[in-house]
């Protein structure tokens, strides 16, 4: 089998744990995941089956992601998340829905975050959250991330509810931090349920738990592999060009200003992705999907 899976990944599992399940579910090896949700983390997880996987640079790459984040105000937990030992308590202010927005506005956009210690980020050969667990605290530099929109979705007591639609690498549990910090209580991320990954949404995702089970087809719910380039131009060629193709030739096209594209066959059936070089298209990976 070769396509994408759009699933809604249970907590309590790691990404790793779902691609392992899947993998004995389809009885094929080549199975793997475009983008990592953490075990306490739950919502969409795509997974590339087959051939696909060699697209899912792409979902990773190019999509932006959309969560609906549960912000505990006043605790602040060593690793910025429920799972973390609580090292500070504060009182929380009183704050109405015109305020929260005011201190919002200041984390949307382009920012610089600093990520979670309690990460997978290297310093020096060493995972953070390794030198993490052994109680050592290294300076990490801070990343520019995108916050696309940020949503105040509800408030209930001493929690936020936000809607957050973020670009690649940013890390929720680091806005939540971020955020109790502005608002001087200090803060954590309590839950988190990724609803969208690029146009893989929360809408169309499969319980896990079903597919593993056999209750929905693994064949049935696999999407196509270019699911993941789906906004490339599309370019059709004929038998003779798709030889040239095959062979990893360049080709003459017109049809599209585009800098990459994606070359179908005869059949349909998705070819090659092809890049324009001053000279021609010059196929970037070919497809067998036999």
């Amino acid at each position: 089998m070769h396509g994408f899976l759009n699933i809604d990944k249970p907590a309590g599992i790691t990404s790793h744990d779902a691609v392992a399940q899947v993998r004995r579910a389809a009885r094929q090896k080549r199975v793997g995941h475009a983008g990592t949700l953490d075990p306490a983390a739950t919502g969409v997880l795509v997974l590339a089956l087959g051939t696909a996987t060699r697209l899912i640079e792409y979902v990773q790459e190019s999509t932006s992601k959309r969560y609906l984040a549960h912000v505990r105000l006043g605790v602040r937990t060593a690793t910025d998340d429920a799972e973390g030992e609580v090292i500070a308590t504060h009182s929380v202010p009183t704050l109405d829905r015109q305020a929260i927005e005011a201190l919002l506005t200041q984390f949307r956009g382009d920012i610089w975050q600093v990520p979670p210690m309690y990460s997978a980020l290297h310093h020096q050969g060493q995972r953070l959250h390794e030198l993490a667990r052994a109680g050592i605290v290294v300076e990490r530099e801070a990343r520019l991330v995108t916050i696309e929109q940020l949503t105040l979705h509800d408030a209930i007591a001493d929690t936020l509810v936000l809607d957050v639609h973020c670009s690649k690498g940013t890390y929720i549990r680091a806005l939540a931090r971020d955020l109790g910090e502005a608002i001087g209580c200090g803060a954590h991320l309590l839950a988190l349920r990724r609803t969208a990954v690029g146009d893989f949404t929360l809408d169309d995702a499969l319980p896990l738990a079903a597919l593993v089970a056999g209750t929905v087809s693994l064949a049935q719910a696999l999407l196509p592999a270019e699911r993941a380039v789906h906004d490339w131009p599309v370019m059709q060629v004929d038998a003779e060009v798709a030889k040239r193709v095959r062979n990893g030739m360049p080709i003459q096209l017109d049809g599209t200003a585009a800098a990459r594209a994606r070359i179908h066959a005869p059949d349909g059936q998705l070819l090659a992705l092809v890049q324009y070089t001053g000279n021609g298209w010059q196929p970037t990976k070919v497809f067998d999907w036999g």
